[in-house]
């Protein structure tokens, strides 16, 4: 569950909403209407007012790395702090699965950050991401860079975290991603977010 209070941000007016266990809200919109500060304003990462809660925590009553555990944000363009993919994962069970489901290998865990393809890069960073278990994923233009079977796979990702009661806000310009993965579709524009059932957009 993910619950915005009154939440504002630079250039987005007030915005409430409830977005249920397993719902996704696939937010659209022109470029610098604001989508981008959306994500980072739930995720607390720039200045905004109001609140927002999950299932697990309300995000006034707890700290910003505690917030960011329940909530996880994976920007269009990931930082990286490390030289090697493997610094920045867990290796284990958890993280070699999700490398097979996103088309990877796990001698990737030895690469050079600075060889990774962009869509490598986002599909690493969903795995650092998905690692910690978060509620809520805040996911900007997950597959942007990527090609038709890699963004099928993401997608499956994604689906099965939403089977198991994951809430999240994609960011996406892909209409085909929004009918696959949307409960609700968001639109941003003149500095309102408009929210309507998937499915009922002209």
């Amino acid at each position: 569950m993910l619950k915005l209070e009154g939440l504002t941000a630079r250039g987005l007016n007030a915005i409430d909403l409830t977005l249920a266990d397993g719902e996704c809200l696939v937010v659209r919109g022109a470029s610098g209407a604001g989508k981008t500060v959306l994500l980072r304003a739930i995720a607390d990462l720039d200045e905004n007012g109001g609140d927002a809660e999950t299932s697990h925590v309300r995000r006034s009553q707890v700290s910003a790395p505690r917030w960011r555990r329940d909530v996880a944000y994976v920007p269009a363009e990931p930082g990286w702090w490390a030289d090697t993919v493997g610094a920045h994962l867990t290796p284990g069970r958890h993280c070699t699965a999700l490398l097979h489901d996103l088309g990877l290998t796990e001698d990737c865990l030895t690469w050079q950050i600075a060889r990774l393809s962009t869509g490598e890069r986002q599909r690493l960073a969903l795995i650092r991401a998905l690692e910690a278990e978060p509620s809520v994923l805040l996911l900007d233009e997950p597959t942007s860079a990527l090609d038709a079977a890699a963004t099928d796979a993401v997608e499956r990702v994604i689906r099965r975290r939403l089977d198991g009661g994951v809430t999240a806000v994609i960011v996406s310009h892909d209409a085909g991603q929004a009918h696959r993965l949307a409960t609700r579709v968001g639109d941003v524009a003149d500095g309102q977010l408009t929210v309507t059932a998937a499915g009922s957009q002209p």
